[in-house]
């Protein structure tokens, strides 16, 4: 199936609001997602309920106050990571280089660029959504989902990820965001589910047609159905709320323009 560039139109996540004419810019507490006036915790807010585990545990032991700083910058890459994949879906040309050959990037995010790509460019889905904002009304929950795309026939609803292991919640992260888009789009179906690992040991592309691999990347699928991982989100859910009784989020209200005054 060849390469698609057809983009549907995306919902949009008003995390910022622009006056032009008193030339501010209004900034939505990232952790929500606002629809109609309505305020959504993000899914991912409410999976930081879920246990971190003893490995967790043992880590913050060793790095202590540095915990912070570490997660901070793993952050910036996840980010700059899914920014140039975003770029290099709409069809534009990436360079690792400026004009004068300086590094744009560092050298652990251009490879993670570069293993979505041999993902893309050898199995060559359609893609039909990137970066979509979703929003369950039922549940009062919303997330963005990095991609959704047709491959060998079926739909796909795709997380990308550039964590040096693979969680537990990611699984309910992704079952959450097919309850929201479930309610958004009824009539069309994801048949599968997955996260592209771009942090994966994997050496080499696998001689099986099942799987989906290459050289540090994987295409990972729960071992849980989606029914599954979503009555474990729910349970997650209920703790969140139960910490959090009320929606309260923040909203900076800054210029967007300073002169000094002569």
């Amino acid at each position: 199936m060849e390469k698609g560039n057809s983009i549907h139109k995306k919902s949009i996540k008003n995390t910022l609001n622009l006056d032009h004419e008193n030339q501010r810019i209004q900034f939505l507490d990232k952790r929500y997602y606002k629809k109609d006036g309505e305020y959504y915790p993000s899914v991912t807010t409410i999976l930081q309920y879920y246990p971190k585990g003893k490995y967790f545990e043992d880590w913050l032991k060793q790095v202590g106050y540095n915990s912070d700083i570490i997660a901070r910058q793993s952050a910036d890459e996840g980010t700059q990571a899914h920014s140039l994949i975003e770029r290099y879906l709409t069809g534009e040309q990436i360079s690792f280089l400026d004009s004068k050959g300086t590094a744009l990037y560092s050298l652990h995010v251009w490879n993670m660029l570069l293993r979505f790509v041999d993902f893309w460019e050898t199995y060559k889905p359609k893609l039909i959504e990137s970066e979509i904002h979703l929003f369950s009304t039922k549940f009062k929950i919303a997330g963005t989902a990095d991609l959704v795309f047709e491959l060998n026939g079926e739909l796909w609803l795709i997380d990308l990820k550039t964590s040096n292991n693979l969680h537990i919640s990611y699984d309910l992260q992704i079952a959450a965001y097919i309850q929201c888009w479930n309610e958004m789009f009824p009539d069309k179906k994801i048949n599968r589910t997955g996260v592209i690992w771009l942090k994966s040991n994997k050496h080499k592309a696998s001689k099986s047609e099942k799987r989906i691999q290459g050289k540090g990347w994987e295409l990972y699928e729960s071992p849980r159905s989606i029914k599954q991982n979503w009555n474990l989100f729910k349970i997650i859910h209920k703790l969140y709320k139960l910490e959090n009784p009320k929606i309260d989020p923040y909203e900076t209200n800054i210029p967007y323009t300073v002169k000094l005054n002569s």
